[in-house]
């Protein structure tokens, strides 16, 4: 355990990032996982609305630095690959 002062705060500062990030990374698994349910039951509008949420997720967590920004430029590519497949195919 840490005997100096700011050393003990660095453990709760951490502790606190640790957590917020945690639940970001979760937010953003939740909204993918729903464009790809979307997509893989052919529902456009869906699909379409939860790939809008999705990548504002994506470029807000990537700008507070919990992901990479070139992570977010990729999952929103990947995503937005899978969606445009569906588009066509429809």
């Amino acid at each position: 355990m840490a005997n100096i002062k700011s050393a003990k705060k660095r453990i709760l500062v951490i502790a606190k990032k640790t957590a917020i990030n945690k639940a970001r990374k979760s937010a953003l698994k939740t909204a993918e996982k729903k464009v790809l349910a979307a997509v893989s039951t052919g529902d456009a509008e869906a699909a379409k609305a939860a790939f809008v949420e999705a990548e504002k997720k994506l470029m807000k967590v990537a700008s507070k630095g919990t992901i990479h920004k070139n992570k977010a430029a990729r999952k929103v590519s990947r995503l937005a690959k899978r969606l445009n497949t569906m588009a066509h195919q429809a």
